[in-house]
């Protein structure tokens, strides 16, 4: 009999605090924070829950082979339960989007939902896997500028879509291990990252936000740098969970970039949280 738990570990739950964070650094860089955000975050949250749900559904053969202990080659899911919660969720993500943000959200929304999918079914095992992976959180972020001028969220939405690559590449080899070249190449894409999520004006680095990038560039390059030093599987998990969690401290820094210092605070305070949620239920 499926339990909650079960579910939860199909959705990888304690992975969706890296998500509302994406909304909110969208809305504060657009001038759109307001009541309509948690409610749009949550509609995030419904359509990340709904991707991991098809993921494991699409997966489930591979998974088989790979990883017998997830929910669904288990035993403790059945692929119609997954691909319905995936369906269910989709619609519920893309309805509260609807009543909370209207048209523009919507606009956004329907994209974001066909992405995910997309990555899903066709991408995921494919060289455009993790730019099209990237594009759900850009997509995501933008989300969160619906309300405002989405131009403006333009930067924060490609500095997310340039972490969530790095995380992306890397998970591609958490079965089989890496080279020591791959995580090389992310950990200097996330030092651009961090960089670009410090600097609030050309030329001009504001203290708070770097303060936050820091701290995700601290623990997720420290991750990073023991793949190159050791490429095996249990490694590149490990700096996977250490990219998906670090995430909230990066969404931080944009949130405290778009003028929103103490909420960007609070974003950030999601990384520990989900750090020790992740000991529960792995995040991967």
């Amino acid at each position: 009999m499926t339990t909650l738990a079960d579910l939860a570990e199909l959705v990888r739950a304690p992975a969706a605090l890296s998500v509302p964070g994406d909304v909110v650094a969208g809305a504060a860089a657009a001038g759109a924070l307001g009541p309509r955000t948690p409610a749009l975050a949550g509609a995030s949250v419904l359509l990340y829950w709904a991707g991991m749900a098809a993921n494991d559904w699409a997966d489930r053969r591979l998974d088989a082979v790979e990883r017998p202990e997830r929910p669904i080659p288990s035993g403790r899911v059945t692929p119609a339960v997954a691909v319905g919660l995936a369906a269910g969720l989709t619609a519920a993500g893309v309805g509260l989007a609807a009543a909370v943000g209207g048209r523009r959200a919507v606009a956004l929304a329907v994209p974001l939902a066909a992405t995910i999918w997309g990555y899903d079914l066709l991408a995921k095992n494919t060289a455009a896997g993790p730019a099209v992976m990237a594009a759900c959180r850009g997509l995501d972020v933008l989300l969160g500028a619906s309300g405002g001028r989405v131009t403006r969220a333009l930067p924060a939405a490609a500095t997310v879509a340039a972490h969530t690559w790095t995380v992306t590449a890397l998970s591609r080899r958490e079965v089989s291990g890496a080279d020591a070249t791959l995580p090389m190449r992310t950990l200097a894409g996330t030092a651009v990252v961090a960089a670009s999520a410090a600097v609030v004006a050309p030329r001009r680095v504001a203290a708070l936000p770097a303060v936050l990038a820091g701290w995700y560039a601290a623990r997720y390059g420290a991750a990073q740098a023991e793949v190159v030093r050791d490429p095996s599987a249990g490694r590149v998990r490990a700096a996977v969970g250490a990219g998906i969690t670090g995430l909230p401290a990066l969404q931080g820094a944009l949130t405290a970039r778009g003028g929103a210092g103490l909420l960007g605070v609070a974003v950030a305070a999601a990384a520990p949280l989900g750090r020790l949620l992740a000991r529960k239920v792995s995040p991967t």
